[in-house]
């Protein structure tokens, strides 16, 4: 049996929260580091840009897609919306919202996954 696109999606979606947590548990540990730059992750959506799933060609004539060459999982320096006297750009009532957004994005794609293997299962009966 072919492995189910939608559970390399959710693997990969679970290694992006995991990643974007961690970057923000650094910037809250470096809220009062003079100098710090708050960092971020790339959006999810470019992680699924740079996945290197394509289209199936079984023809020599098919068009196929182009590769893309982008990074996985790399941090971006976050805008500042404010920055302190010491150079600190970390906002930690945005980070929290952050920590926020993470919990709910794991929780929802974990009861998808949840729904999509009890579906699986029931078909299988």
């Amino acid at each position: 049996m072919s492995s189910i696109y939608l559970f390399e999606i959710a693997s990969q979606k679970a290694q992006w929260l995991s990643a974007r947590q961690t970057a923000i548990a650094g910037n809250v540990a470096n809220a009062n580091t003079p100098g710090y730059r708050a960092l971020d992750i790339q959006p999810f959506s470019a992680v699924l840009d740079s996945s290197p799933i394509e289209m199936a060609s079984t023809n020599p004539a098919h068009l196929s897609s182009p590769q893309s060459q982008a990074g996985a999982l790399r941090q971006i320096e976050v805008e500042p919306a404010e920055q302190t006297l010491s150079g600190n750009t970390v906002n930690l009532e945005q980070q929290m919202i952050n920590l926020g957004d993470v919990n709910r994005d794991y929780t929802m794609s974990a009861n998808i996954r949840r729904a999509f293997h009890q579906l699986l299962l029931s078909a299988l009966k």
